[in-house]
């Protein structure tokens, strides 16, 4: 199947109504496909005209079921309808492939980092001329975009895209690393890590599979067929040392940037235009993001970090931290800070888990149950008035959903930077 016309032919149910699935179908109408239905769990009122009335027929008749990432199979009250069409499922993105336009597609994927890289490596391609559009899970659905022939198309996967995902074939496909992390969704840790591997499993061998070093041997196992590149650490620190954007030196994107300069290698960018563009490079919000310095004090938001295991880049690469953690834990995560001890000062404890994770540092480090971000905030400067130290460091990294206490994320941070520039101004 290679066109529209071929699309005009078959059968669709577009199940999730969320941001990805009102893209599927503002697909459909500019390009004038009516076969379709829609379903959403929750919102009765969206598209009534194209809504099915009958669920069980309506998966039944359908050609391809294109799922919303949020949907799980595990979760979903239709779970059983759904897992006995599963063979159907597929996902906004496997439209793009099926339609076989003329781009060269960068997939990108792993547990921690998916965003930064994406976005560096758009931001390399851009200023060194290449034609090319970022989407996916970064935020903008990749049926939003505009495909030129011979452009790029950087695409951010995530686990829950790829899970269902029967069509992608990426030119370059990347994996970051692989740890816990929504297994609640995925039922398992197998099952997380295949979903993750699924970037590759349709690969042909001119393709090229850039593959963290942890995960070579997996790689090998499965038998794909791509290109295997293992980025070297090594020879991108090399590289590092005449990079002057504090952001990109920082050690704590040391492995995924590896991934992309063995990228920018493959694409034949000079090292001096891969310099310059990563002198130019803007760190995105929430990601260990330094918003403020005053006087002795430095103030990070990572609130992205939603696991420990996303915590560790942080506390690993930093030094007298006074460390908020807290929010909805990850099934199955644990704290396990054993050499990361010494870089903390004290920790706060914010949100409604307040037992777990006391229970994961208590006789490991000092801390403080603060339960919110504003208490943790006044304490923390009383803090560092007591203790006194040559410089410190104030880093939210949660190890943890915000959903306890925020909509999300992005409402942590922004919330978290609120009130640090508010009680800084005032006491520091």
């Amino acid at each position: 199947m290679s066109s529209i016309r071929n699309f005009k032919k078959l059968s669709f149910l577009v199940y999730g109504l969320g941001l990805t699935g009102k893209s599927v179908i503002n697909f459909f109408i500019k390009n004038k496909i009516n076969n379709y239905q829609v379903w959403d769990d929750k919102n009765k009122k969206l598209h009534k005209k194209k809504r099915t009335k009958n669920l069980k027929e309506a998966l039944e008749k359908a050609d391809y079921i294109i799922l919303s990432p949020g949907v799980s199979l595990i979760k979903s009250k239709n779970k059983n309808e759904l897992i006995k069409y599963e063979k159907k499922i597929i996902t906004d993105i496997d439209l793009i492939f099926l339609l076989k336009r003329k781009f060269k597609s960068i997939v990108v994927t792993g547990t921690n980092g998916k965003s930064t890289t994406c976005k560096i490596i758009n931001h390399i391609l851009q200023k060194n001329k290449f034609k090319v559009s970022l989407g996916g899970n970064i935020g903008t659905p990749i049926l939003n975009l505009k495909f030129k022939k011979n452009s790029f198309v950087i695409i951010e996967a995530s686990s829950f895209q790829l899970s269902h995902s029967k069509f992608i074939r990426p030119d370059f496909a990347v994996l970051l690393n692989i740890t816990n992390d929504h297994l609640d969704w995925h039922g398992s840790r197998a099952n997380y890590k295949n979903s993750k591997l699924k970037v590759f499993s349709l690969q042909k061998k001119n393709h090229f599979s850039l593959v963290n070093h942890k995960l070579k041997k997996i790689f090998q196992i499965n038998k794909f067929r791509g290109k295997l590149i293992i980025p070297k650490i090594q020879n991108y620190k090399k590289l590092k040392l005449k990079i002057k954007n504090d952001y990109i030196k920082s050690a704590i994107n040391d492995e995924n940037m590896s991934h992309v300069f063995a990228l920018s290698k493959i694409l034949k960018i000079n090292e001096k235009s891969l310099i310059g563009a990563l002198n130019s490079f803007v760190g995105l919000p929430h990601r260990y993001e330094v918003f403020l310095k005053k006087r002795k004090t430095t103030f990070i938001n990572d609130s992205k970090a939603t696991s420990f295991e996303a915590s560790k880049f942080a506390l690993k690469n930093t030094k007298n931290i006074f460390w908020i953690v807290g929010g909805l834990p990850k099934k199955n995560d644990k704290i396990v800070l054993r050499d990361l001890r010494k870089n903390i000062v004290k920790t706060y404890i914010i949100g409604k888990n307040i037992n777990f994770f006391k229970s994961q540092i208590k006789y490991k480090v000092d801390f403080s149950i603060t339960r919110n971000l504003k208490n943790t905030i006044i304490k923390i400067i009383e803090d560092i008035k007591i203790f006194k130290r040559e410089f410190n460091i104030i880093l939210l990294s949660p190890s943890a959903a915000s959903f306890d206490q925020f909509s999300n994320f992005e409402r942590r941070g922004d919330e978290f930077k609120r009130l640090c520039k508010y009680y800084a101004r005032k006491f520091i």
